[in-house]
């Protein structure tokens, strides 16, 4: 630990606090450990409350623990407010992560809360998408999506940087958020692993300095991860998610009751052989995380967060167990922990010495991505996607051949009667509605999502590349096939899959709901024409 500034001349007592995470990660080589918090329900004096605060100074008073994290609604339920703990862990002189999601709150909600948990002094934020709300009060609570991770990373990026304030036109004093992101690589198909990996190269792009990838059991995935980092240059700390598990957890995430999160029937059967001992498989669960732990060191993590319903106890075992192990230790348990579908896809080869990665990228992978395979794959896009692209080609970008006439069109037509005006976009909303199932939203990013509309086919509205959710390609809510997982599949016959994310962040603007996306775009009234934030220079 280090000693605060405060000094006995300042007439202020001594508070001992832990190193910041900020420190830890860029100044140090420690391998740092976070663990998990989950807030209760109801207010933090009743008896649930107690406990949980209870729990966590319990867990703050360990040295060996660097951070705690808190989680923001998880599982789209109603929860204690993150920085409610928070703000008390910090009085301990306790390190902390609120979690904050953009499930239940718009941009301007979500920009408020950055100024109220940066005037409190909560400097480390994990930038989450979120869970999808799950029934609460009166019935199922309306999610907001407002904004992604991404847009959230550019909002608060920018308010580090000191934002201009519109209405007065002075500029704001700089926050000093560490942000934090989260990938999930534990995924089954190409069209799945490889967007969440694009994504996580714009999330750096757009401004966070740690990642926390998403709980999972196969440590040659977890090794995948550290190498494709490094193979696309990307020096970022990452910190490996090590959700202990129970009888309970495994059953829930084997059945998908979990976004994210996968257990297979491999290792679900052996869960449930465990749990039948004695000790209802604690030192298996234990042993197993403290495994992960040791890997994700050996391998290259940052740190270990750790996740489940652990005391103190239970990580101080797990931790010391994990340095049992020893410096190569690591090297004799990797293989027992490769719980993996069959045929599941790996960017890179395997490496048969270690039976992790090896650093050769996967070579059907390869062989899928030459000009011959691209040209046979493209035949088999469907028809309404090449007829969009030819006419997007044709009309809609500034350089397009009919842009300038249809921009000219456009500016006339601004000047004609409303009830022109409306005939007009009557027959632009009902061509548009039988091919994507048009919502109207004015601000259209059918372009940039390989002509998937995310209104009307996302249930998150995502717009800067997939959520973490799926499941076998399934979306979480809906159990139709992900919009970007299905964008994927049809960029990569025309070589545009790897760059389907390098453009400027996305944010919808609402205020065009309802009117001509054809006139906005000719116009230059939609994002692309006004990017956020002087995301002009983003790529």
């Amino acid at each position: 630990m280090s000693v605060s500034p405060a000094t006995p001349e300042q007439g202020t007592a001594y508070v001992w606090r832990k190193p910041t995470l900020r420190h830890l990660l860029e100044d140090t080589d420690r391998f740092v450990v976070a663990v998990e918090l989950v807030t209760s329900r109801g207010v933090i004096s009743d008896l649930a409350g107690q406990r949980a605060l209870s729990h966590a100074r319990a867990l703050a008073e360990s040295p060996r623990i660097d951070v705690l994290s808190i989680t923001d609604n998880p599982a789209g339920n109603a929860m204690l407010a993150a920085d409610t703990l928070g703000a008390d862990l910090r009085s301990q002189g306790q390190e902390v992560i609120i979690h904050l999601a953009c499930k239940d709150g718009n941009r301007n909600s979500l920009q408020s809360r950055g100024w109220k948990l940066a005037s409190e002094g909560f400097d480390n934020i994990l930038a989450l998408t979120g869970d999808y709300p799950k029934p609460g009060y009166g019935g199922m609570a309306r999610p907001s999506f407002d904004i992604d991770s991404v847009g959230l990373l550019s909002m608060y990026s920018e308010m580090n940087r000191g934002p201009l304030d519109a209405t007065t036109g002075r500029r704001m004093k700089p926050t000093s958020f560490f942000l934090g992101a989260v990938v999930t690589n534990h995924k089954r198909h190409e069209r799945e692993v490889v967007p969440q990996y694009l994504k996580l190269r714009k999330k750096i792009d757009t401004g966070a300095r740690f990642i926390i990838n998403q709980a999972g059991y196969d440590a040659r995935k977890d090794d995948e991860l550290v190498r494709w980092l490094a193979h696309s240059g990307l020096d970022v700390p990452v910190i490996a998610n090590v959700f202990v598990l129970s009888l309970g957890a495994a059953r829930a995430f084997n059945a998908g009751r979990v976004p994210g999160v996968v257990v297979t029937d491999e290792l679900a059967a052996l869960t449930e052989r465990y749990a039948s001992s004695a000790d209802r498989g604690r030192s298996f669960f234990l042993e197993l995380a403290a495994k992960q732990v040791a890997i994700a060191r050996g391998v290259g993590f940052r740190g270990a967060y750790l996740g489940g319903k652990l005391d103190l106890a239970d990580c101080e075992e797990i931790l010391s167990r994990a340095e049992g192990f020893g410096p190569d230790g690591w090297k004799t348990v990797a293989r027992e922990v490769q719980f993996a579908y069959p045929e599941e896809f790996y960017y890179f080869e395997r490496d048969e010495a270690t039976g992790l990665s090896s650093s050769e990228v996967n070579a059907a992978f390869l062989a899928s991505s030459t000009n011959a395979a691209r040209r046979r794959a493209r035949l088999r896009t469907p028809i309404n996607y090449r007829t969009s692209r030819l006419a997007h080609w044709a009309a809609f970008e500034p350089e397009a051949p009919l842009f300038d006439m249809a921009r000219r069109f456009y500016s006339a037509v601004e000047s004609a009667p409303v009830s022109a005006r409306r005939v007009l976009h009557l027959v632009e909303h009902v061509s548009k509605l039988p091919l994507y199932n048009c919502k109207d939203c004015g601000d259209c990013s059918l372009p940039e999502i390989a002509y998937l509309c995310p209104e009307s086919q996302c249930a998150k509205n995502q717009r800067n590349g997939p959520c973490g959710g799926s499941h076998d390609g399934l979306c979480e809510v809906t159990e139709r096939e992900c919009i970007w997982a299905r964008a994927y599949e049809r960029l990569k016959p025309y070589g545009e899959e790897t760059s389907m994310l390098d453009r400027p962040v996305v944010f919808n603007d609402n205020a065009l709901r309802g009117t001509s996306a054809w006139a906005n775009t000719f116009l230059g009234r939609d994002h692309t024409a006004h990017p956020a934030g002087g995301q002009e220079d983003v790529q």
